[in-house]
């Protein structure tokens, strides 16, 4: 846990300042580089074992986020995002046949390398069209992941009870993933005039927040999945007391292209 507390706060300061001080060109270089730190991991939990592989895969993603940048903003992006947000609307069925998939095969390890497209690039075109919008969208999303998980940690350890998904992630409760809505909730009413959100549209905000909260326990729950399939506990070392950087970003990769997608179509 002390671990875990030094390095939050080394990274924290550093995060809020890209977000807040960089430009949306220069910040999503940092980002591609974080999601393709993931990348990285998620190759490893999928079954490709050879660095030369790996790299490969990496570097066909840092390319597609290249031609993005360069010929795809913006026109392009919201069809990213809104790829991404169907694709983990698909993922609920990991919900209910986590084993889906899981044997170690040739088949299985190309489809989940297709997965991972479908994580990243949706990922890393959202947050851009977030912060384009303005700075505080971009760090409104990232609050919103951690307001769910902080609220739901302490919910479920304060009141346990019934487990969310036992065959996926034995730790996580009701009381938890209650707690973590009501923590979005408490993260969306205090944020509201930041965000420039009126009155009027401020139920607006509450239903996307919500929802976007609900992508988040989706998120954390299908990267579950995928670790049990490989055996692993945490997806890398690289954070010390966080696990790797797929365990930090997972709920994220499902709540960026969401929150994205549902503040276009709302009007906020």
């Amino acid at each position: 846990m002390k671990q875990r507390v030094i390095t939050a706060l080394l990274l924290a300061p550093l995060v809020l300042a890209g977000i807040l001080l960089l430009p949306t060109g220069a910040l999503m270089a940092f980002v591609a580089a974080a999601l393709l730190a993931g990348l990285w991991e998620w190759t490893r939990l999928i079954g490709f074992e050879g660095p030369m592989a790996r790299s490969l895969i990496l570097l066909g993603h840092a390319a597609a986020m290249a031609w993005l940048a360069r010929f795809g903003w913006s026109a392009l992006f919201p069809w990213v995002a809104l790829a991404g947000t169907l694709w983990w609307l698909g993922a609920l069925v990991w919900l209910h046949r986590p084993a889906l998939i899981g044997t170690a095969s040739r088949r299985n390890r190309l489809l989940k390398l297709g997965i991972g497209v479908l994580l990243v690039l949706p990922a890393w075109c959202a947050f851009a069209l977030l912060h384009a919008d303005g700075a505080v969208w971009a760090l409104y999303a990232l609050l919103l992941v951690w307001a769910a998980d902080t609220f739901a940690f302490f919910a479920g350890r304060r009141f346990g009870g019934r487990k969310l998904a036992p065959a996926i992630s034995p730790g996580k409760t009701w009381a938890g993933f209650w707690g973590g809505l009501f923590g979005v909730l408490v993260l969306a009413l205090a944020m509201a005039p930041l965000l420039g959100v009126r009155l009027p549209e401020l139920p607006g905000l509450l239903a996307v927040s919500l929802v976007t909260g609900l992508a988040s326990v989706l998120g954390d729950l299908f990267e579950s999945v995928i670790k049990r399939h490989a055996g692993a506990k945490d997806s890398g070392t690289l954070l010390p007391g966080h696990g790797g950087v797929l365990d930090r970003i997972d709920s994220l990769l499902a709540a960026l292209p969401v929150l994205a997608i549902l503040k276009a179509w709302s009007g906020l």
